[in-house]
């Protein structure tokens, strides 16, 4: 600005003497020319940023400008502290600043989990403004499980003292002095409650807030300002009061927020009164205020913006909410609305000079011009996300530009989709009134009129867009066409209507059973006896990435929760007897598993009709002693089959064919009659195009006659194109005149494309005269698809040629069904366990009965009680008591 002043003093000083009026007028018209510019449909190139009313991303640090919100919007906010506490950290704090300066408070609801949830306005605990729970997250007694504290940013406002006082002992703590004075933040509290969370199946909630943002100045409305009549005033903020009307944002963002200690300007562009036109903007203000045919107001946006945004983009927002332009007239700031103007003058042919140039283009080129006009708005009803408005074109204006030229432009500022269809329209017709004419005007016409003023030419309207003079003061106007047609309701739709979202559960897939129901059953065991069992069914889905259903199931009345799952949801029903009793009701809910996962959901709780049928024993006896019985036998087998030769099984798998390879032996020897003695010692080395193999081979023999001894050790490893494999064997045999005693020890370790088994046996064998002991002790771990198994035997077997007999137990892992179980069982004629104290009896488990003699038993769940005399019967199944005399 000094440099346009001191041209505007030299021209005049020259042509007017210095008047400094003249300097005035001419300072500020060479200002005016250089810097202001009405933006044009043609001309915006929206920028990479995209300016809303929404922040959708939380965040972190302190490396964020300050930001702050115009109107109402939605935000996650930036997180500025967390602390947990209490008893296994059930309690956690953040905090989130939500903007800078003094915002009006929070919209009654919020979103989490994909949905809206209302807020429930609770009574304040501390210094904060409004304190809130969530709806869906209240217990009996009115406690939220989401507690939300509310600060406005007010200078002066008071700490949180809740969370000073329980983050005091945690490392991290929130000072007393943390007030934020100035910063809109949130405190919020969770707590996890069983019911709300783990129950529900939802994890931490990501909160979106929708804040009414920035109390702001209208000068309307302060009485000390020239056409103002209200209690506001500039430097009292208390006074302000929230609005969503865009031209008071405008002039809110061009006097900048400030801050409370130093006064620098955080945000706007830190303009002063006296540097605003505030003529345009009391204009534009009442414009948007104004009531349109369907009683919305004319104009209303919201916008988020940061320190760090160029305030030519800010202001071009604003600009393109109140369908409008920026201006600087004579050196102030000021603003055009999208409205009608009565013309202020009449230009004729006697007020343009014949000897200067003019310069007129009624109809824009093709290229300037567009026919198909789209855009988006920001809808609440969508969440808060982007909605498409109906697109503008009209065919007449298409077959007169010869083909389809089509453009887009967003109102992300607005949230009202019958004011964002609006702008929509308005922008249209302004790009197709697209005349432009540079004429040169008599200095009367030319000191009568100014910038944003409507004229009439020609038979029609025109905009003066900008005011020119030169050195000589010869006033130049540029005009564009306009119309009140432009802004008129008539022919403009309102805007789309859009159907709020349902929950986010994926329209294409299922995110949990359907027709889910429980129901007690039966299962028939051995020798006509039951045991209760749920049956849960559904409709099975037509989904191939359902790869589990998964049922949570607890006894009513209590809060203990079983689960089991099927793994073939196709099948629509399932059966369990895991964790089921007698003569309960039983609650039960299923969800899904699914590959890849997504999001998932339960079903309500269903609730069994009736109780559980009465349980049978026996039959549940039966199963584990078949299973025990199955795995004794597998047992044993195993040992008649560790005892056989072992020295021709190695030797046959070792030939390869095909194969090439070497041996390399070493014998001594020594014999005198019957009397041998020899130590052997063999390698060999085999390999084929897909298999190789390595084997070492030690015997040691010492005989005489009928009486042998043997020590015989191998070694081997191999390797195919898929599998590895390493053993090692040791034997020692003695034997006299046909009675035997061998020990082997054997260890293998091997892994393929389908698992890996590692295994250590050691086994001992005696036979004398047809009369034989056996004793096997073997520890196995296996890792596949299917499950990860390991298990520890010990068996024993001695008898004779025509009889033996049996006994060991088995500790094991195993799988069941997907599921990882555990089971230990012993066979044996007698069980016995003691303490070593001969005044304790011990527990005895013989002939298929359990003997003790002192029981302690806080529940017994039992068929038939009889006394050992027979006087006295008591059948729990059937509810009745004998006595016999």
């Amino acid at each position: 600005m000094a440099i346009f002043t001191g041209i505007a003093t030299a021209i005049a000083g020259a042509l007017f003497g210095g008047s400094a009026l003249a300097t005035s007028l001419i300072g500020g018209a060479l200002a005016f020319g250089a810097k202001f510019a009405v933006g044009k449909l043609t001309q915006q190139k929206q920028g990479k940023q995209k300016h809303t009313a929404v922040q959708g991303e939380i965040q972190f640090g302190g490396d964020v400008p300050v930001g702050t919100l115009y109107g109402v919007g939605k935000t996650k906010g930036q997180r500025a502290f967390y602390a947990k506490w209490d008893k296994g950290n059930k309690r956690n704090a953040e905090v989130f600043i939500l903007a800078n300066g003094w915002c009006d408070g929070l919209e009654p609801y919020v979103y989490m989990y994909g949905e809206k949830y209302n807020l429930v306005a609770q009574a304040t605990i501390g210094n904060e403004v409004a304190r809130y729970g969530v709806e869906r997250f209240i217990d009996g007694d009115g406690n939220s499980a989401i507690s939300i504290r509310f600060y406005d940013g007010r200078p002066g406002q008071g700490v949180d003292q809740r969370l000073v006082d329980v983050t005091a002992n945690l490392g991290n703590k929130w000072k007393a002095t943390s007030k934020l004075s100035g910063i809109c933040y949130v405190v919020v509290e969770r707590y996890y409650h069983l019911e709300f969370f783990r129950d529900a199946g939802k994890g931490k909630p990501d909160i979106d807030f929708v804040l009414r943002g920035l109390r702001e100045y209208d000068p309307r409305k302060d009485s000390t300002v020239a056409g103002g009549s209200g209690p506001q005033r500039l430097n009292t903020p208390s006074t302000w009061v929230h609005t969503k009307n865009p031209a008071v944002h405008r002039l809110n963002y061009q006097l900048g927020l400030r801050a409370l200690v130093s006064g620098r300007t955080l945000i706007g562009e830190g303009k002063s009164l006296g540097q605003i036109d505030l003529a345009t903007y009391f204009v534009a203000m009442n414009v948007c205020d104004t009531l349109r045919a369907n009683g919305k107001k004319t104009y209303e946006c919201s916008l988020f913006v940061s320190g760090d945004d160029d305030h030519t983009e800010v202001l071009k927002q604003f600009d393109d909410a109140i369908a409008g332009y920026g201006l600087n007239r004579r050196g102030l700031s000021g603003v055009i609305p999208g409205a009608p103007q009565i013309p202020v003058k009449d230009l004729t042919a006697a007020d343009i000079p014949i000897d200067r140039a003019k310069d007129v283009q009624f109809r824009p080129s093709a290229f300037e011009r567009y026919n198909h006009l789209s855009g988006q708005f920001t809808s609440i009803e969508s969440m808060w996300n982007p909605e498409s408005l109906k697109p503008v074109y009209v065919n007449a204006d298409i077959a007169a530009d010869g083909r389809n030229r089509q453009t887009s432009i967003d109102f992300l500022q607005v949230t009202d989709p019958d004011i964002a269809q609006y702008l929509l329209n308005i922008r249209y017709r302004q790009n197709r009134m697209g005349g432009k004419a540079t004429v040169p005007v008599s200095r009367r016409f030319g000191l009568a009129v100014q910038e944003g003023e409507w004229i009439t030419w020609r038979g029609k309207s025109w905009l003066i867009s900008e005011w020119r003079a030169d050195e000589r003061l010869r006033i130049t106007l540029v005009l564009s066409e306009t119309s009140a047609a432009i802004y008129d309701d008539d022919g403009i739709e309102p805007g789309p209507i859009v159907v709020p979202p349902t929950p986010p559960i994926n329209p294409s897939l299922l995110s949990t059973v359907q027709n889910f129901n429980v129901a007690v059953g039966m299962i028939n065991g051995a020798q006509g006896y039951d045991t209760p069992a749920l049956l849960f069914t559904w409709t099975p889905p037509d989904d191939p990435t359902i790869t589990a259903v998964r049922f949570v199931y607890q006894i009513e009345g209590t809060t203990e929760i079983f689960e089991d799952q099927c793994t073939s949801p196709e099948d629509g029903s399932f059966r369990t007897t895991k964790n089921v009793v007698s003569g309960k009701v039983y609650n039960a809910r299923a969800t899904i598993t699914t590959v890849p996962d997504r999001l998932r959901t339960f079903t309500p709780w269903m609730t069994t009709a009736q109780p559980t049928g009465l349980q049978t024993l026996l039959t549940g006896l039966q199963q584990l002693q078949d299973d025990a019985l199955n795995r004794f036998q597998e047992l044993q087998q195993e040992m008649d089959e560790f005892f056989r030769p072992r020295l021709v099984e190695l030797l046959d798998a070792f030939s390869l064919e095909g194969a090439v390879g070497q041996i390399e032996r070493q014998q001594i020897v020594a014999t005198i009659g019957d009397a041998l003695a020899q130590i052997t010692e063999e390698r060999r080395v085999r390999v084929s195009e897909n298999e190789a193999m390595a084997q070492l081979l030690t015997y040691l023999q010492a005989s005489l006659g009928t009486t042998h001894a043997r020590l015989i050790t191998e070694e081997t490893v191999r390797a195919t194109t898929d599998s590895a494999l390493a053993s090692s064997i040791t034997t020692l045999d003695a034997e006299v005149d046909g009675n035997l005693a061998r020990l082997i020890a054997e260890e293998t370790a091997r892994a393929d494309g389908d698992g890996a088994l590692a295994s250590s046996i050691s086994g001992v064998n005696a036979d004398f005269n047809g009369r034989f002991a056996q004793g096997l002790v073997k520890f196995e771990a296996v890792a596949a698809p299917t499950g990860v198994d390991a298990r520890f035997s010990v068996l024993l077997r001695a008898g004779t040629s025509q009889s033996f007999k049996v006994s060991g137990f088995y500790v094991e892992l195993y799988t069941d069904g997907g599921v990882q179980k555990s089971r230990m069982a012993v066979q044996a004629d007698q069980f016995l366990v003691t303490s070593g104290n001969s005044r304790h009896y011990p527990l005895v488990f013989e002939d298929g009965e359990l003997k003790l003699a002192v029981a302690n038993i806080g529940t017994v769940n039992a068929g038939l009680l009889q006394s050992l005399n027979g006087k006295m019967k008591i059948d729990l199944n059937n509810g009745t008591i004998e006595i016999f005399s």
